[in-house]
Order: structure tokens, then C-alpha cells, then sequence
């Protein structure tokens, strides 16, 4: 008697969650894997750091904190935007352009699976960020004060929100080239004069009211007050949710996908 042969039993689809944590692994080793991208979401903050934390190129009135304490939060806020901003405009915009978009839509991951994936992606990103800067900082001398990290996480929860709705909202409006451009000048001019780094009091002229509106400025502003002890300030809060519902609105209603 032959023996019985059985069917082979195959898997199911994939369940939504399963489809969104494998685009989020692939936006996070895309990120991580190019040396461009890597320059700028790792190498460029923490050389920013040393660079402060070492040399008095950069004036600053750290208010008797120590200059360690007090340049790290906005290099995490520079962080911030490097990757939720800067890296993932760029990507989404060429993606666009090369049909990239368009193609992932239509498969069963679907338009907010992408969307999901993206988020998740940036998030895992930066807390390699974090934990890199942090370190490099903690051998520099860095304390945060211990009660402040909490607020300090959900600070950078809403700063990713708004700058990642800023970066879909661009991507999804101009063409890549003009997105590589405007991208790249953006984030120059916050780091010069948009509160990251240098707190919006400290900055000349019409720059010191402006900057303190800024997603950049409220960013900056809330993680130095978490992480030196001194309280978020509630502007900062309110500034970075309106612009996170000012940028989402914008992107949801702009946003082309080819």
C-alpha cells in the first residue's frame, strides 16, 4: 500500500502588523546602510557635540550649567530633525519619483501600512541616535537630571510627529531635486538660527521672538528645560502640537503619490 502523501500546508498572508514591522525594518536598514544618510543622522550631531563641548567657537550663556548639559539636548533635537525630517524627506521624495511610492500603495501593505512603516522606521533611528549621542555625551561629563528624561522622550515623540508630517508634506508637493535642495538649506538654517542648538533668547535681533515658535525652537526649548531640570515649558508643547496638526493636515490634502 502506497503511503499517503500530504498536502503541503501554506502560510497564510501576512497579518498587517507583520507587513508594517518588515517596512519599518527595511526603512531603518535603509537608512542606516547608506553612507550619506548615516553621515548625517549619526556622524554630523555627534561631531556637533564634541566640537561644542570642547571648543568655545560657539558663544553660549549655559546659565551655570556645565557646557556638556547644556549643548546635548539640542544636539538631540538636531537629531530629531536630521532623521524625521532631512533623511526621510529625501527618501520619500526619490521614492516618489521612482514609482516606489506608488507600487508599495497598491500591494496589500497599503497606503497607511507605508505610511506606518515610515514612522516606525524614523523612530528606530533615532533611538540609536539617542543612544549613541547619549553615550558619547555621558563620557563627556553629560548628567540629565534623572526626573526630566520622561518628558524629554515624549518631547522628541511629538518632534518626530511634526517634523515627519513637515517632511511628507514636502516630498509629496516638489519634485525630488527640489526636495534634496530645500531640505538640506532647511536644516542649515535651523541649526544657524532656528532655536536647535542655540536657545531663541540667545539668538540677534527679530530671530529671538521668530525662532521661539519654530517646531525647531520649541524642540530645543522643551528638551533643555527637561534635561536641565527646569520644567517643559508649556509654549513648547503647544507650538510643536499645532504645527504637528498644521503639517498633517497640510500633507493628508497635498500629498501625491506619483
Amino acid at each position: 500500500m502506497s503511503p499517503s502523501t500530504t498536502p503541503a500546508v501554506h502560510a497564510g498572508a501576512a497579518s498587517p502588523a507583520r507587513r508594517v514591522a518588515a517596512q519599518a525594518g527595511f526603512e531603518t536598514r535603509a537608512i542606516l546602510r547608506n553612507g550619506e544618510q548615516l553621515l548625517v543622522t549619526i556622524v554630523v550631531p555627534v561631531l556637533l557635540l564634541v566640537g561644542l563641548v570642547r571648543t568655545s567657537v560657539v558663544e553660549l550663556d549655559t546659565a551655570g550649567a556645565t557646557r556638556v548639559d547644556f549643548v546635548t539636548p539640542g544636539v538631540l533635537a538636531l537629531a530629531c530633525v536630521t532623521t524625521a525630517f532631512t533623511s526621510q524627506s529625501i527618501a520619500t521624495a526619490f521614492d516618489r519619483r521612482n514609482g516606489v511610492l506608488r507600487l508599495l500603495a497598491t500591494t496589500p501593505l497599503g497606503r497607511g501600512g507605508l505610511l506606518a512603516g515610515k514612522v516606525l522606521g524614523v523612530l528606530a533611528v533615532e533611538a540609536v541616535q539617542v543612544v549613541v549621542i547619549g553615550t558619547v555625551a555621558l563620557a563627556l561629563g553629560w548628567r540629565p537630571e534623572p526626573t526630566g528624561l520622561l518628558p524629554a522622550a515624549g518631547l522628541l515623540l511629538l518632534g518626530t510627529a511634526a517634523f515627519t508630517a513637515l517632511a511628507l508634506l514636502l516630498a509629496g508637493t516638489l519634485r525630488a531635486e527640489g526636495v534634496l535642495a530645500v531640505a538640506n538649506l532647511v536644516l542649515v538654517l535651523l541649526v544657524v538660527g532656528g532655536g536647535l542648538i542655540v536657545p531663541p533668547a540667545e539668538l540677534p535681533g527679530p530671530l529671538a521672538h521668530v525662532a521661539a515658535f519654530l517646531p525647531s525652537g520649541a524642540l530645543g526649548e522643551g528638551l533643555r528645560g527637561a534635561l536641565l531640570g527646569d520644567g517643559v515649558p508649556a509654549l513648547s508643547v503647544v507650538v510643536l502640537v499645532a504645527w504637528t496638526a498644521a503639517f498633517g493636515a497640510g500633507a493628508g490634502r497635498l500629498f501625491r503619490w506619483h
